[in-house]
């Protein structure tokens, strides 16, 4: 066996989540990108394709330092995402130069983690059903322009992980296996490092006349085919409650496959609705959280100041419309930040940004930073955004220490105490998807 930075397998045989890019390509007016390298660690490690919680120092300095003891096997630090938002076409690179340029600042972190979906697109075609793999090619060509302009390679190649999408035309384990195929060419790799089921299979077009039945367990028979194929290295599922999740285990145990991971909205305020119970299921089964919407869609990155809060300063409101979101996110995401007096409390969540300013300050670190170290703490690897180098750069600060327990106890306190939890903004929902014909549901019990 090889040493981790020394091998000379594939980049798609090492599963290392310190930078992601995080492509979240539905229907958008222009391009807009969001990226993210991170995290810290208690490092998880997958030693042939199982991916083992291992707590040590940070994976970065192991990196830096040259001393991984891992053999023959791939890491995840625990704050692990670059994110792209927002992007329109494969055009992007050349109308929107940026979205390269942080694209090569997560390809020279050592160990990038680029997770896509099939789904991804920037047209209506693509959130009707059609034009699937967009962002796949795209990732691809990032990659490949982000090596060329790279003066040396990183140590540890990035990482490509991508999902598959639950429709109702796919009704065999076969067709887990076909798109899996397609979007090992599209990404341009022999091996997907993570392929993960997107979400329970909720698109039931049929179901208000009686007829469709779920077919998870058809899916999972297809991703047991996948991994034993050799198509893919490791496994995962996206928002899935605790029986789901007990159910895809054993299923995918009896046929030798582990299951790596599952995605799942979770945050400071955002453990409700099962969240929390699943990540201790995951935790219990000794399967790794992923959680996405770490910042509740900017609310926890200091976008909105305790003091500014009331009157929406001019900068928060540059950030809600230069992201790009549409007008009824931004409308949500100001229902949460001020309060209506209805759902929200008048107020909204300047009573919790009072109590993270405060550690932030203690810390000599940013709110945004307070916000993914919380998630860290609580055994999770946060999939956070970023739009710039600067957000890369401030989202790595994350690493490297940890919040007391007392600290994470006050965090948990005030949040509580806010008697709400973030459920998304607009069509961006923690429970739901806009699938064509509709918002479909799941929930996480």
């Amino acid at each position: 066996m090889t040493s981790l930075l020394g091998s000379s397998k594939p980049a798609t045989q090492r599963f290392a989540m310190v930078s992601v890019l995080w492509v979240i390509l539905l229907i958008v007016k222009k391009p807009n990108v969001s990226a993210f390298v991170t995290s810290d660690t208690s490092q998880i490690s997958v030693s042939k394709r199982k991916l083992v919680a291992s707590p040590t120092r940070t994976a970065l300095s192991m990196y830096t330092e040259g001393t991984s003891r891992i053999v023959d096997s791939k890491t995840i630090p625990e704050n692990a995402k670059s994110r792209w938002g927002t992007l329109k076409s494969p055009f992007v690179i050349q109308r929107n130069p940026p979205v390269l340029d942080v694209a090569q600042v997560a390809y020279n972190t050592d160990a990038a983690f680029f997770d896509t979906a099939e789904r991804y697109g920037g047209s209506w075609k693509s959130a009707l059903g059609g034009g699937y793999g967009e962002t796949e090619e795209l990732t691809r060509k990032l990659l490949g322009l982000s090596a060329a302009a790279s003066s040396m390679r990183p140590r540890l190649n990035p990482v490509v992980a991508t999902k598959f999408t639950p429709l109702p035309w796919r009704t065999t384990a076969q067709s887990v296996v076909d798109a899996c195929e397609e979007s090992c060419r599209r990404l341009g790799v022999e091996q997907i490092d993570l392929y993960q089921l997107h979400m329970p299979d909720i698109v039931q077009p049929l179901s208000f006349l009686g007829m469709g039945a779920p077919k998870d367990e058809i899916y999972w028979e297809g991703l047991a085919e996948c991994y034993n194929r050799g198509l893919v290295k490791n496994v995962g599922v996206c928002n899935y409650g605790p029986t789901l999740l007990t159910r895809c285990q054993k299923a995918l145990s009896d046929r030798g496959v582990p299951l790596a991971s599952n995605q799942i909205a979770y945050s400071l305020i955002g453990r409700h609705n099962g969240s929390q119970e699943t990540l201790d299921k995951c935790q219990e089964l000794g399967i790794q959280v992923l959680a996405y919407y770490p910042f509740a869609m900017g609310l926890l990155t200091g976008k909105y100041s305790s003091q500014s809060i009331q009157t929406m300063s001019e900068d928060a409101l540059t950030s809600l419309t230069s992201s790009k979101k549409t007008k009824l996110e931004e409308s949500d995401l100001k229902r949460y930040a001020l309060g209506d007096g209805v759902t929200i409390p008048e107020g909204g969540i300047a009573p919790l940004l009072i109590v993270i300013e405060t550690i932030a300050k203690k810390r000599g670190k940013t709110v945004a930073q307070v916000a993914l170290n919380y998630i860290i703490c609580k055994g999770a690897i946060p999939i956070p955004g970023a739009r710039t180098n600067a957000q890369v750069k401030d989202n790595i600060g994350a690493m490297g220490w940890r919040l007391s327990r007392t600290e994470v106890d006050m965090l948990e306190l005030e949040a509580d105490k806010l008697g709400f939890g973030f459920d998304g903004a607009g069509f961006k929902r923690t429970s739901e998807k806009f699938v064509g014909y509709g918002m479909e549901k799941w929930s996480l019990d």
